[in-house]
């Protein structure tokens, strides 16, 4: 009997303490939001819950278990009906870290401090809400200041145009939080809870603990603020994912990064989506685009990542990383087994080219993308399983969606190679641009790829000039393919002349813009 009750006791303390290999607790409904679960707050049952691998749903009194091992963070995959609770910035509690040893000591930035022993349960506290199916999301692409200055442009000429904004059911930052200093970290959260909403953040490769001697050892830092770079949640009927794409060192040469999953990143989206019903609209965050810019993904994980999509028709994705906007297609060639065709949306910035450009009135800098693109942020629309997304750009109007160059004067009859050259920010190649002088007749503009002739002048500004600017010249201008170009005649009437462009993008969003010009004798 004696021997009996020792194995038992030896059982117990196997799931108590150091080596534990499950691990159990309940999701429930936390009515007085004290974080503790107490005998009249119910369990919810088909709630799920992950240990970054396998996913498993609670049961009938809400309980979960789960295989467990040293360095896995488990989290609640929050169901639409209901809210997590958050900290003093804003930003999401749903994850318990089970470290026992602590992250590395030899990091350069801290990590996590020893969890200890594994509590005996561990428990997932939901706020009572409601699933709305028409909502709206806030996007940003990276923030990524280097210095406690760029994040005051940040704050200033980004944050504070929206702090306290109506209407959103939550934010994320798309990757690259800091630049590469993670101390800054802190800062960061306390700035980005001004905004007012729940914040989720997905990391980028600026966010990694460059020290790190392993992928799996990146993310120390940004576990210790954020929580697991690798998650999911529910709102209405759609199906959030978040995936840290990031690859380092990198495998082919040990150098540097690469753009890609980790074997049981992809395993934990198969058993996730398995618990996802098809018709939920999938939105998938992450932080390197899925395009191929030289070789800057592995091609096996986003065929992988497609193929695990497949299953649903409606899905979208969107990634930040390049500082420009880019909207790409994936259909059944590159393995998106569905007949409408997988959308990525490359977004824009806050920080735009990494803060550079003239300095504005309002003190901070210009920040124009390498595309033409103005600095800015994006809102997601959701109704339903659909959706559509809105740019705005910091410091303007709702209406700025494209910039038109145009010569300011001709000469009456003379014969011209310029045009209108229309950047439409968010545009496709399949998106209808046309445009009208003088209310005259409509006409189609031709869709091309090229730089941005009105970035272009903002660069030869900083290279011709034979006085000291203020601020930081742009980066050297990258192709873009939302650029759109019309012929432009000299034979009209003595006078200024306007030019109306009216773009319609892929949502059926019409958008128009105008700029007048001069004809001269």
């Amino acid at each position: 009997m004696k021997k009996y009750i020792l194995l038992i006791g030896l059982s117990l303390l196997s799931l108590s303490g150091y080596g534990q290999n499950t691990v159990t607790g309940y999701v429930y409904e936390d009515l007085n939001a004290n974080g503790k679960k107490e005998r009249r707050e119910k369990g919810l049952p088909n709630v799920s819950v992950s240990n970054g691998i396998e996913v498993v749903k609670t049961d009938d009194k809400g309980q979960y278990v789960l295989p467990i091992k040293e360095d896995q963070t488990i989290f609640v995959i929050k169901p639409s009906d209901y809210a997590l609770p958050k900290n003093e910035n804003n930003l999401p509690k749903f994850f318990y870290s089970h470290k026992p040893k602590g992250s590395p000591t030899n990091l350069k930035y801290a990590g996590l401090s020893p969890t200890g022993v594994l509590p005996k349960s561990v428990d997932f506290g939901l706020l009572p809400s409601t699933s709305e199916s028409k909502f709206t999301a806030l996007v940003f692409g990276d923030p990524q200041p280097y210095n406690m200055t760029e994040l005051g442009y940040f704050e200033k000429g980004v944050v504070n145009e929206v702090a306290g904004i109506q209407g959103i059911r939550f934010g994320i930052s798309v990757g690259d939080i800091a630049g590469d200093d993670l101390s800054l970290y802190p800062a960061y959260a306390k700035t980005i809870g001004k905004v007012g909403v729940p914040w989720f953040s997905v990391m980028g490769n600026h966010d990694m603990n460059l020290d790190a001697t392993a992928d799996e050892l990146t993310d120390e830092t940004f576990e210790s603020i954020f929580g697991p770079a690798t998650y999911a949640f529910n709102e209405g009927d759609v199906h959030f994912i978040v995936l840290e794409n990031i690859l380092y060192p990198d495998p082919r040469d040990g150098q540097g990064y690469w753009g890609g999953l980790r074997a049981d990143q992809l395993q934990f989206v198969e058993n996730n989506l398995k618990l996802v019903p098809k018709d939920k609209l999938v939105v998938v965050f992450m932080h390197i685009p899925l395009f191929e810019e030289g070789e800057s993904y592995r091609d096996e994980d986003r065929e992988k990542l497609l193929e695990l999509l497949s299953d649903f028709p409606n899905t979208v994705s969107l990634s930040a990383h390049t500082h420009y906007q880019k909207q790409t297609f994936f259909g059944k060639a590159e393995g998106y087994n569905q007949s409408k065709a997988h959308h990525h949306y490359n977004i824009g910035t806050p920080s735009g080219d990494w803060y550079s450009g003239r300095m504005r009135e309002s003190g901070v800098p210009e920040s124009t993308m390498r595309d033409g693109s103005p600095n800015g942020y994006v809102f997601m629309d959701f109704e339903g399983n659909q959706y559509k997304a809105r740019y705005k750009a910091a410091g303007k109007p709702d209406t700025y969606q494209m910039e038109i160059f145009a010569p300011k004067v001709l000469e009456k009859g003379k014969r011209t190679s310029t045009g209108i050259i229309v950047n439409f920010f968010m545009g496709t190649a399949n998106d209808e641009v046309r445009y009208r002088i003088d209310n005259g007749e409509w006409r189609k503009m031709t869709n091309l790829t090229d730089y941005d002739p009105s970035y272009l002048l903002k660069i030869f500004e900083w290279d011709t000039t034979e006085t000291l600017l203020d601020g930081r010249r742009p980066s050297n201008a990258a192709r873009t393919d939302h650029l759109w170009r019309a012929p432009i005649s000299s034979g009209l009437e003595l006078g200024v002349h306007t030019i109306e462009v009216e773009a319609t993008d892929m949502f059926g969003q019409k958008h128009t813009g105008t700029k007048t010009f001069r004809i001269e004798q």
